[in-house]
């Protein structure tokens, strides 16, 4: 039982390397011009970003349901024991990676300073975003993310 939650918790560890926080920028967005435009927050909403199911979990979570189910029992016993651990294994380990990475997050309707409108779905970060809030949306590699507008100085 120790090895079947010992993987499950290493699945749901990798799981969760993936984040849409504006907070957090990829590797691979580092260094890379991106586009700025400006606009100002028209509506503000919490949405929650579904789990990912990458396959860890669950591939994780039969292994080790399979070996903790074989030593159950006698040689016959201990066969269909692996089968059925193996199974209750992948779904318990698929259920859990799609609940460690969930996230909550925001849809954040902005209109642009040319009267055009975009929508982006963010994970919450640390600045507190509202309507009429000026803002700019950084976009990068087809990523976008919205951020409070520096303060001009002159």
């Amino acid at each position: 039982m120790k090895r079947l939650a010992l993987a499950l918790m290493v699945a749901a560890s990798l799981a969760a390397c993936t984040t849409t926080s504006p907070d957090v920028i990829q590797r691979g967005d580092a260094q890379r011009l991106s586009t700025v435009q400006d606009g100002t927050i028209i509506s503000i909403r919490p949405v929650t970003v579904d789990g990912t199911q990458s396959g860890v979990g669950g591939v994780s979570g039969a292994v080790v349901g399979g070996v903790a189910g074989s030593n159950i029992g006698g040689p016959r016993s201990s066969a269909i024991g692996g089968v059925i651990g193996a199974v209750a294994g992948a779904v318990v380990g698929n259920a859990i990676e799609r609940g460690v990475t969930k996230e909550d997050a925001y849809e954040i309707i902005v209109q642009l300073r040319n009267g055009d409108r975009r929508a982006i779905v963010q994970a919450k970060g640390s600045e507190t975003l509202n309507p009429g809030d000026p803002v700019i949306i950084v976009t990068s590699g087809g990523k976008a993310r919205v951020t409070k507008a520096p303060a001009v100085q002159h």
